[in-house]
């Protein structure tokens, strides 16, 4: 297993969860890495990346409640979760970019997680 997501769980509208998401050091090192999510019936959407240099992007549903981050040194990305909402509802996956640098599309990734379910209840 390259990439490994937790995290997720039930929490009520208005809470918090922290993504947690580790890797393989050959995966992470040089790697922008982001973070998606499927809901169902839905296709996947992008939620956030980090590039090599911290250099992060959201969007547009999540700016300004999410944050995502990255420790270097434990191979780690994470993503910060606030006032969520039941449209968070989602399976959560964790992804390694092709470049250093990531983006919104899911095929600049190449290697994925295996999810975690996040589940906001109104």
């Amino acid at each position: 297993v390259q990439l490994q997501a937790s995290g997720g769980g039930l929490v009520q509208a208005g809470g918090s969860l922290r993504l947690s998401c580790t890797a393989s050091r050959r995966i992470f090192s040089n790697n922008g890495m982001g973070w998606f999510r499927q809901a169902p019936g839905k296709e996947r959407d992008f939620v956030a990346s980090i590039a090599w240099n911290g250099e992060t992007n959201y969007s547009g549903t999540v700016k300004g409640r999410f944050t995502i981050s990255r420790d270097n040194a434990k191979n780690s990305l994470y993503l910060q979760m606030n006032s969520l909402t039941p449209d968070d509802t989602a399976v959560y996956y964790c992804a390694a970019a092709r470049s250093s640098y990531g983006g919104t599309m899911g095929r600049s990734y190449q290697y994925w997680g295996q999810g975690t379910q996040v589940t906001v209840s109104s």
